[in-house]
């Protein structure tokens, strides 16, 4: 099911970059199929104790529900954040539904990672293709653990507004080889951590029934999704003074979302 709507999405929003008079219904479904994909991940995201992507499965909801109001009203700041999205998908997409495509990505990533692993003396090794042992606990390296899905979300914001040839350039530079460096030590620095067992903190709240998990949900769930967020606000912030039309736009984007809140809330009266 969820990769129904992931496709489903993937569909409204390669429909939504045709200039038709019904952009913004495609527009409004490929949202819509996503929210449906977060909320059918939400059990997956509970059992690895990752509270992140179900607090974004619960906010996408009212999200949905603007965007696709003013999409309808062919609204153009609804319109770029769509048309960054669709770009995102499209870069996305053949990593993720062509299994010799990401299945490469994913190996490269792997034997980056092992690579680094190994000139920081950490002794690990392959036991398969794409998993990584160190005193005798196993990280599998999977799609997500590449960075290709943020790097497509960044080069989607690039082409929301009209940019020049240089803009376009120094942004790629900005977002692809930094993302990617900066994922390899987040991989390392997670599995380092894991392996080691850093953390075997609270397994209440962090175990999962499976020995030394406490560690992995601490350095993956919890610092390494903190260190990532940081270093993408960092991203974004540079991008809007390479851009400043982005910068234009986001004040737009919240000046809208937050004008309808106010308005559901009963304070803009």
């Amino acid at each position: 099911m969820e990769a129904l709507f992931i496709t489903l999405s993937a569909i409204g929003f390669i429909l939504f970059l045709i200039p038709t008079k019904w952009r913004g219904y495609c527009g409004t479904a490929g949202w819509g199929f996503i929210v449906l994909y977060l909320i059918s991940e939400i059990p997956r995201y509970l059992s690895e104790n990752n509270i992140l992507y179900p607090s974004m499965a619960v906010l996408s909801i009212p999200f949905l529900f603007i965007t696709g109001k003013y999409l309808l009203q062919n609204d153009s700041r609804a319109f770029s954040l769509s048309k960054a999205a669709a770009v995102a998908f499209l870069i996305y997409a053949p990593f993720a539904y062509i299994t010799l495509v990401g299945n490469w990505l994913i190996g490269v990533v792997t034997g980056e990672v092992l690579l680094l692993l190994n000139l920081f003396g950490q002794n690990a090794m392959l036991v398969a293709w794409n998993i990584i042992i160190r005193n005798g606990f196993r990280t599998e390296i999977i799609l997500a653990c590449t960075g290709i899905q943020s790097i497509a979300i960044m080069l989607g914001v690039v082409v929301a507004v009209p940019t020049t040839t240089r803009q376009k350039f120094i942004s790629f530079i900005l977002i692809v080889p930094t993302i990617y460096i900066l994922n390899l030590f987040r991989n390392v620095g997670v599995i380092i951590a894991y392996t080691g067992q850093w953390f075997p903190y609270l397994p209440e709240i962090a175990g999962n029934g499976e020995y030394g998990y406490e560690s992995f949900f601490w350095a993956h769930n919890i610092i390494a999704e903190f260190l990532a967020l940081i270093f993408l606000i960092w991203i974004v912030y540079n991008l809007f003074r390479i851009i400043p039309a982005l910068g234009e736009l986001a004040s737009g984007l919240v000046e809208m979302y937050w004008g309808e809140i106010r308005k559901v809330s009963g304070k803009d009266k």
